[in-house]
């Protein structure tokens, strides 16, 4: 039998409840662009702003975001990869997880805490 694989939002979770327990002095907050709508609710959100390829998690006092992808078999959209590259053309710091604990290696690997 196979092990279950966590899905994004799940793996997202995960890392989520471990940075605020982590830092507990540092926000981090979420971009909610990935999930199901109506096309009426797309369109309002596309007028209000909402892009697609925004990457999951931002932590603003870092200047680092986060987009999360599930262990295996999470691939980037082309809409992510240009986000990426334009944020980090403008020295944003971007960190991609596959899984909640390759981000939080990640993290620790950025803060020189490994």
């Amino acid at each position: 039998m196979k092990p279950t694989m966590m899905s994004e939002s799940r793996e997202q979770m995960m890392f989520v409840q471990w940075f605020r327990r982590t830092y507990t002095d540092v926000r981090i907050f979420s971009i909610p662009n990935g999930h199901k709508r109506s096309l009426s609710a797309g369109a309002t959100l596309k007028a209000e702003g909402t892009s697609a390829g925004v990457p999951d998690l931002y932590i603003p006092q870092w200047n680092v975001w986060v987009e999360m992808k599930r262990q295996t078999r999470g691939v980037l959209s082309p809409a992510q990869k240009d986000w990426i590259a334009y944020l980090t053309s403008i020295d944003h710091t971007v960190i991609i997880g596959k899984g909640w604990q390759d981000a939080m290696q990640k993290i620790l690997n950025l803060k020189g805490l490994t």
